[in-house]
Order: structure tokens, then sequence, then C-alpha cells
């Protein structure tokens, strides 16, 4: 299996992810330029964290206009796995391949801290080896976190259970005061109707060794490996 970690002008968690994948989980992966169309011979595609073209317009607006992103969006439809991390998750909306928008935090500040999220659906490539209702602690860093997505989009992604990660307490509270961003019903992560694309706000690749404070988000990578694998 191969990974691929795309980098934009202004990516800034791609060699995090590239640390992760090749010393800690021993698994072969590649840059990907954005300008690069040639996804072929990956199994696993990772959109970073990051301030993609300076965040101008809106987060991931210019960045959705790559020309790499025709063949992630091509790559996704036809199976392929595909994590976007913060940057990524805001790129994968705009790409439409994930539903909803991402809005400034309510207390407009940039937010840098961890904080816990908890397990909502283990039922997909990148959740399979947690258990329900677990918790993890996890650092996020971003501007705009606030999960947005109209009424009858949100009774779709319900019905579809495509919300994987919750803001919540230390001990699995999921409620307004733990929500650091406002995202609507502390949603800190989803996956799309076919479970294969997932986008997250929280950064796994920050807390993937107990050295940096938390391996909460090493099973998120290993869960891709495992998926992969079963194949």
């Amino acid at each position: 299996m191969k990974f691929g970690v795309i980098v934009f002008p202004g990516s800034n968690c791609d060699q995090d992810c590239f640390y992760v994948i090749q010393d800690i989980l021993k698994q072969p992966v590649k840059y990907i330029w954005h300008q690069d169309t040639n996804v072929r011979g990956f199994d696993c595609l990772v959109l970073p964290g990051g301030f993609s073209y300076g965040d101008y317009l809106r987060t991931g607006a210019v960045a959705r206009f790559s020309p790499v992103m025709k063949s992630v969006v091509e790559f996704a439809n036809k199976g392929g796995l595909v994590i976007g991390i913060c940057n990524g998750f805001q790129i994968l909306l705009e790409a439409g391949l994930l539903p909803g928008v991402m809005l400034r935090n309510t207390n407009l500040h940039f937010i840098c801290k961890y904080v816990y999220i908890r397990i909502e659906n283990t039922e997909t490539p990148f959740t399979a080896l947690y258990k329900n209702n677990q918790i993890l602690k996890i650092p996020i860093a971003h501007n705009e976190g606030n999960y947005y997505i109209d009424e009858k989009g949100l009774e779709q992604i319900h019905r579809n259970n495509q919300i994987v990660f919750k803001y919540c307490s230390k001990d699995g509270i999921v409620r307004k005061k733990y929500n650091p961003n406002g995202a609507m019903e502390n949603i800190a992560g989803m996956v799309n109707s076919k479970r294969n694309v997932l986008g997250m706000m929280p950064h796994p690749e920050r807390s993937a060794e107990k050295i940096l404070g938390s391996d909460s988000g090493f099973l998120i990578f290993q869960s891709i490996i495992q998926w992969l694998k079963d194949k």
C-alpha cells in the first residue's frame, strides 16, 4: 500500500503527516505537489493542514482549483481513501467531496490547544480500530473550524450516519460549552456517504506519539492501514 501527501502552497503539516506514515507506521509515502495530476498507484491520499494559498477568499477556496484536485475527486469517486485534516477538511468541503461549509470560529480568534473528541462512528476505514464512544485527546489549530450545514443537509448526514467525531468533555459529554469553535452539533469530523472520504479539524498527526502528550490519533492511521490490508 502507498500513501500520498498532497502539498499546496502554504501547507505546513505535510511533513508531520509524512513523518508519521514513514517513520512511525513504516509505510511507503510520497509527496504530491499541487500541480501534479497523477495519483495512480496510491491507496490513500492525505490533504494536510496549513494555510493553502494564504487562506485568501475562503479557506480552501483557492486550493480547490489546484490541478491535483480534479484527480483527487476522481480518485475518491472511484472509492479511494482520502483524509483531509484541518485545512485539508476545508478543501474537501470546497471541492464538494463532503457536505457543508466552514465558518470562522465564534470567538473570531485562532485556537490552538488540546481538546477532547468522542468517536461517533467506528464503521469507517478511519476509525475501525477504535471503540464506540471512545474519547480522544487531540490538538486543534484553526481559525475557521465552525462547521455549518443547512437543515436538509443535517438530516441527511444523520440519516447516513456520517458524523464521526464530536467535541466533548474529558468524560465524553457533548455540550455547547465543550465546543471550541461553534461547530454545529459539536461536529469535529465526518465522512462522505460512501465512507471513503474523511474530513476532521483536529490533528491526528500531532497526537500519534506519547512523547507529544497524546497518541490518540495513532489509530486513525493504523485503521487505514488495516482496512487496506483487509480490502
